[in-house]
């Protein structure tokens, strides 16, 4: 598959759908969409189909930097990859790539979505794409707890590792110790072991005999199962020690970057318990503490949220991914994080909901639907599970010393933090913005906004994020160029 560059005729070609986000979701949702007989447009900022789950390197590199093996479902991929393929020699489909969408707006009885086109840096041309239905498909980001050294060089999230390896077959550290909770840190640590990565430990701040209380959830999704013993075989194999109960409370540097992390077993509240530092040698640290759905591009729509069951709010959707908003759907990580094949299944309902809705004459049958949902029902029951089985400790903060940066963007201490709510002035991460700036900086919240949620909400309020009208950042000559003309009254 190719992008070709978008000049204004090809914006303003008439399409029945336009979809943001090429991964899993939206692969999914545009081979089905196109397969009912609709014209699809579908977007995406990476140079080529796969979203962060099927991240590739480029194509010039991909003889020489093999990165087959990290992947899992490439069969899917493949296919979703040849139908899409199929449908462009058509002309049905239409693949911006590299294409940067930076917001969404109503237009009537449909959608403008508004991009940049960046293939041929520094050059940046814009785009208007309209369609009578949007489906978003943005999935989600790293969530990450502060501590002590966290900002140093080499420590990364654990989702940054991932795509060093999928992207260009880089091993970030010869001594790598992981830290958080959840099952990504798993196949992450099992493939940097395979690359020839020392990784020294896993620190998993759960207790793996949780998941006994959810029987249900494992039993009926054995392919968990036989992913979860593959990545324990490699990590048995290369004497990986994964400690649980265990989390990175520190990290020291030295010359300029990280050079020893401390960590410590954790009390069933998430306290750190005395006596069990330990201070282990490493040059590169991975952390990761769940994700946070990517909801830039929903919430100025007006998209309800819902409580996503892992500290995080999530878009609302109905049992076909129609969100509130009519004409407007979603799938994937959007709607709570739950894996790639959760993804895929929801990508295909969603596009089923649309060819229903828009009474598209080569739509899908009934049966489709009905199974699509029975794979959705079944995931989501693994997601909440797992969402469960591996929370938040509630009493992280005590990890933080006062001097600890919260926002690194903005410089902004956990001291600076808790004064603001000690004072009574703020009570969500918003008002704490106003008060000190966290959340200001590059990343506008991103990395921060979850913790000073945290630091400073109801320990069982989950964190809805701050609505943001620009996406991604913009130049001023895009800005100018996406704004129409007003016709000339003479």
């Amino acid at each position: 598959m190719t992008s070709e560059p978008c000049d204004p005729v090809a914006s303003s070609e008439p399409r029945d759908l336009v979809v943001v986000g090429a991964g899993p979701a939206g692969m999914a949702a545009a081979a089905t969409a196109l397969d009912g007989g609709l014209r699809v447009a579908l977007v995406d900022s990476g140079a080529a189909p796969g979203g962060q789950f099927w991240r590739h390197p480029p194509l010039f590199a991909r003889e020489t930097v093999p990165t087959a093996d990290l992947h899992h479902g490439l069969s899917t991929y493949r296919a979703l990859c040849a139908t899409l393929s199929a449908h462009e020699r058509t002309g049905r489909l239409t693949l911006l790539l590299n294409h940067h969408v930076w917001t969404t707006a109503r237009d009537g009885d449909g959608f403008t979505v508004h991009a940049v086109d960046r293939g041929r840096a520094p050059e940046e041309r814009t785009v208007v794409l309209r369609a009578p239905a949007l489906l978003v498909a943005t999935g989600a980001y790293d969530r990450q707890l502060p501590f002590p050294g966290w900002d140093l060089p080499g420590v990364l999230t654990v989702g940054g590792l991932q795509s060093l390896l999928k992207g260009g077959g880089v091993v970030a550290g010869r001594r790598v110790v992981l830290g958080g909770t959840g099952p990504f840190l798993l196949p992450v640590a099992a493939s940097l072991a395979a690359r020839g990565a020392k990784v020294v430990a896993v620190c998993e701040a759960a207790a793996p005999s949780v998941w006994l209380r959810h029987p249900a959830a494992l039993l009926r999704n054995p392919a968990k199962w036989a992913e979860g013993a593959r990545y324990a075989g490699t990590l048995a194999r290369h004497r990986v020690p994964v400690r649980t109960r265990t989390a990175i409370v520190g990290a020291e540097g030295a010359q300029g970057r990280v050079a020893v992390v401390r960590t410590a077993s954790l009390d069933a509240d998430g306290r750190p318990l005395p006596g069990t530092e330990r201070r282990i040698e490493a040059d590169a640290v991975g952390i990761g503490w769940g994700f946070v759905p990517q909801l830039d591009l929903l919430l100025p729509l007006g998209c309800d949220l819902a409580d996503a069951g892992d500290g995080t709010m999530a878009a609302a959707v109905d049992d076909g991914q129609r969100t509130t908003v009519p004409g407007l759907y979603t799938a994937g990580e959007t709607c709570g994080v739950g894996g790639a094949a959760l993804a895929v299944s929801e990508g295909h309902l969603a596009a089923v909901s649309v060819l229903t809705d828009l009474a598209a004459p080569g739509r899908p049958g009934t049966r489709r639907p009905a199974a699509e949902r029975r794979a959705v029902a079944r995931h989501r029951a693994f997601a909440r599970a797992m969402a469960q089985a591996h929370p938040l400790p509630p009493a992280w903060p005590a990890w933080l010393t006062d001097d600890t940066p919260v926002c690194r963007c903005e410089e902004v201490t956990a001291g600076v933090v808790r004064s603001a709510r000690a004072d009574g002035a703020a009570a969500d991460h918003r008002q704490v913005k106003q008060l000190t700036r966290a959340g200001m900086g590059w990343c506008q919240g991103r990395m921060c906004g979850p913790a000073v949620h945290c630091l400073v909400s109801a320990r069982h309020q989950p964190y809805a994020p701050a609505e943001r009208l620009i996406a991604t950042p913009v130049t001023l000559g895009a800005l100018a160029d996406s704004v129409e003309p007003t016709p000339d009254p003479s």
